[in-house]
């Protein structure tokens, strides 16, 4: 089973090599690693270029933000599994695509996702929060939870099948379309209990209280598009579930 995996970049000259040799070391050989960058002005380019005979496609241009340059990854994916890795994130070890393809072959799924801990942007072996998926149920997108969505992998065809991310949210569109996918369409879906990324701290979600509250607007948003009902006292419950997840640790 070949997989594709999408990295999408801006001016991501001071992590994006982190990221591209994590991908580059993982011990499960039939990888694409695809890399749609928004036209850097700050030499992430230069980096990429480095590792060309290990990217099998990159394209940078000016795009309408990162879910359409998601969109176009998926666009250029020729593996039956579709993955991504953002470009200041990396994976926790060697073996994690060994992982999920192991899991995509043991339980004949559309799709997997497993866990993942945000560390400190300048130091990857400082964890400081632990995002378990493990008690996931579709049940649970009227609460604001979902997967972690940098380790959820689908069967290319499902894009295909429901559909691509909404270039129309600014910051839920994974969300929306992990509801469409898991909660809509049902597709199939199985935990696997491991960490697969390491998510430096300073996502767009979490930079300040204007984006939490468009992040917990557009989550209703979501729901109510994909026919769950939720409100604002739901979605804001889940912060007190992730307080807990600041002391938690790895498995």
């Amino acid at each position: 089973m070949k997989v594709s995996i999408v990295t999408v970049s801006l001016n991501s000259h001071a992590t994006i090599e982190d990221t591209i040799i994590s991908v580059v070391n993982q011990t499960y050989p039939a990888i694409e690693h695809i890399i749609i960058d928004g036209g850097s002005k700050d030499g992430t380019v230069n980096i990429i270029h480095k590792y060309s005979n290990k990217i099998k496609k990159l394209v940078s241009e000016p795009d309408k933000g990162i879910y359409d340059a998601m969109n176009k990854g998926i666009n250029l994916a020729t593996g039956e599994i579709v993955g991504f890795l953002n470009a200041d994130d990396v994976y926790f070890d060697k073996e994690c695509v060994a992982h999920v393809v192991n899991e995509f072959r043991a339980k004949n799924v559309d799709s997997v996702f497993a866990d993942l801990v945000y560390v400190y942007p300048d130091n990857l072996m400082k964890v400081v929060r632990y995002y378990s998926s493990k008690k996931f149920s579709p049940r649970q997108f009227a609460y604001g939870w979902m997967p972690a969505h940098p380790t959820f992998f689908a069967k290319r065809n499902c894009y295909g099948l429901y559909g691509l991310f909404k270039t129309d949210y600014m910051i839920a569109s994974d969300y929306e379309l992990l509801i469409r996918f898991l909660s809509k369409y049902k597709i199939t879906y199985s935990y696997i209990p491991k960490v697969l990324v390491k998510m430096r701290m300073g996502g767009i979600s979490t930079r300040n209280l204007k984006n939490n509250w468009i992040l917990n607007r557009e989550i209703i948003r979501a729901c109510s598009e994909n026919g769950i009902k939720t409100n604002m006292l739901k979605v804001l419950s889940k912060y007190s579930t992730k307080a807990l997840q600041l002391i938690e640790k790895p498995k």
